[in-house]
Parts: structure tokens; sequence; C-alpha cells
């Protein structure tokens, strides 16, 4: 073993210490607190479904004639197939509330302000990614709500002015749904959209260890205390014992609440209630709201502002004296958001 360990030493003359002190850096004291470790979270979220998405894409058949049984019999006749679909539903719900109410946290605690604008921009891409594997990962099963629920989505895109018909051919394959539409929702479900995922962490994570975390000071913490504990194992160990506690709960999740299979996608045959997965129910509110194109737009303006927030923050603290404007402005969206959520939760239609 000695002489194996020499013959890999010199062709990768990378020592353990070197190792330590590259990964070993000063970690704020705040993140000894666990809410404040909602980053890790979703990186630890989204390697359970790669790991589960590719043990269900052995079975699964993106093809209108064949997704349902083949989802069917992951569920059904595959050893521990019911499993895994669970472990990747619940996975996928939760990282979803992991990256919002980590946004959240660093909206809150200021964390977008210079120099992390860039970062901040990163991280709503992250959201929007995120998003976007759970709508195309729901519409895979080619059950009845998520055939409607696609479609409605690509006629929400045919609404945008100018480019929206040739987004909508783009999710579809065509005009309508057809043949083409469950293959392009596989690929980007299960390619282009963990790829551009993995590239903005790498980023997003780049520009961490480059800016550093945020620091913040509590009111209760001595003056004289330290501001920063090593990574290494102290970090390390909240993070270790964050992950453990998630694979605990998401074994339990998709043990006591596993994934059904709903009817069959029938074209012919509009469900009298069409309802998104939760993580939508704000969208899918709003549009009852408004009209369609009024309510896309708005959306979009929305989105917008969210992804320039940084400056549009900036320039509230500059040119106006109210120095925390953005608090007050978070927590009404906080609570229009979870009203809007519970409201289209509630109703039937």
């Amino acid at each position: 073993m000695g002489r194996v360990a020499e013959w890999f030493k010199e062709r990768i003359p990378i020592r353990g210490e070197h190792l330590r002190e590259l990964t070993n850096e000063p970690v704020p004291n705040h993140l000894k607190h666990w809410w404040f470790c909602l980053g890790g979270t979703p990186a630890y979220l989204f390697l359970v479904q790669i790991v589960t998405g590719i043990l269900l894409a052995l079975y699964y058949q993106p093809a209108p004639s064949t997704a349902y049984e083949s989802v069917r019999y992951i569920t059904e006749e595959v050893s521990y197939g019911w499993y895994f679909r669970s472990l990747h539903k619940w996975a996928a719900t939760l990282m979803i509330a992991a990256v919002i109410l980590h946004q959240m946290r660093v909206y809150f605690t200021g964390a977008y302000r210079k120099p992390r604008e860039i970062n901040w921009m990163i991280g709503m891409c992250l959201l929007v990614c995120t998003l976007m594997l759970g709508f195309t990962g729901y519409s895979l099963v080619y059950e009845q709500l998520s055939y409607w629920g696609a479609t409605v989505g690509a006629n929400l895109a045919d609404n945008i002015p100018y480019v929206g018909g040739f987004l909508k051919r783009m999710m579809l394959g065509g005009d309508a749904y057809n043949e083409h539409t469950l293959p392009r929702f596989f690929i980007m479900h299960a390619a282009i959209l963990p790829v551009t995922t993995v590239v903005l962490l790498f980023l997003h994570i780049m520009l961490v260890r480059l800016h550093g975390v945020s620091e913040l000071r509590f009111s209760d913490e001595p003056p004289d205390q330290p501001g920063y504990y090593q990574f290494y194992p102290d970090h390390f160990y909240t993070e270790l014992i964050i992950g453990l506690v998630l694979m605990i709960l998401l074994s339990a999740l998709a043990t006591i609440l596993p994934a059904t299979l709903g009817p069959r996608a029938d074209p012919l045959t509009t469900p009298e209630v069409i309802k998104p997965e939760w993580f939508f129910y704000v969208a899918f509110r709003w549009l009852k709201l408004f009209s369609g194109t009024a309510a896309v737009l708005s959306m979009g303006l929305i989105g917008f502002v969210m992804f320039c927030w940084p400056f549009i923050d900036a320039a509230l603290r500059k040119y106006t004296p109210f120095q925390e404007a953005s608090v007050w402005i978070g927590i009404v969206a906080v609570l229009l958001i979870i009203g809007m959520t519970v409201w289209e939760a509630a109703v039937e239609h």
C-alpha cells in the first residue's frame, strides 16, 4: 500500500496540508446557526435528484404512448421503484423550498449588496432553473393534470409579445401538444437544466469563495469574541448533520407519503379542476386575477425587478432617506406570496 501511495503522490503532487489550507477557510460565526446554512441544503438535495433521476431514467420512456406505462411500471413493479420515485419527488419539493428560503435569507440580511450583486443574479437564475426542473419533471408523468399543466404553461408563453409563439413552439415541438413534446421536456429536465444548474452552482460557489460569506454580528455576542471560526471541522459537521437529517426526513416522507399516479392523460377531456404544483400557486392565482397578457407581462416585470434588486436597493439607499426600505418591501412581498398561495390552495377551482 505504501508503494501505491507513493506512486499516486509522485503523479498527483498534492499534500493533505495543502488541501486543508485550500478548503479550511474562516467562516463567519452566524453560520453556527443552522437556519443560516440553507445554501448547502439545495446542493445536497440536487445531488439526491441526480442520483434518483438517473435510476428512474433507466426505466422511463419519454413518448406519449409509453411514458405513463413506464411510470406505472416504476411505481408498481420495479424493486423499490416506488421508493426512489418518491425520494425524487420529495427531494424536488424540498429543494425548491430551500432555494426560496435561501434567497429570502440573502434578501433580508442584505447579503446581495456591493460587491455581491452578480451572485444575487446568479442565485435568481438558479431559482428559475429549480422551478423549471420542477415544472418539466411534473410534466413527464403524463398524467391528466401534468398534460394539461404543460398545455397551460405553453399557452401562457404564447401570450408574451413578439417571442411568445416561438417559445410555445420550442416547448411543444409544434403548435400543440404532440409526439415531440415529451422528448423535449425530458431533454430539458434530464440534460439542459441540470447542466445549466451545475454551471451556475460552480459560478455561485466560486464567487462566494472570492468574496467570502457576508458577516452578521448579533447584539448578544461578546465584543471580544472572534468573528470567524474554521470551516473544518465545525462547519463541516454542521453541514453533515443537516445532510443526515434531510436523509432521514426524505426517507420518512417517501415511505409515509409516497408518490402516487393519477389518471392517464386524455387530450380530449379537460379536467374540471387544473392545479399546478404548490410552488406555482402564486402564479396561478395571479393569472386568475388578471388577463393573460397583462398577467404574463406583470409577472415578467416582477421577475426583472427581483433580478435587478441589488441596483434598485442601492438607488433607494443613495437617493432616499429610507435606508431599510427593502426590508419592508420584502415583508409585504412575502405576506402577499403566502396569502396568494394559501388562497389558491384553499379554493376548489
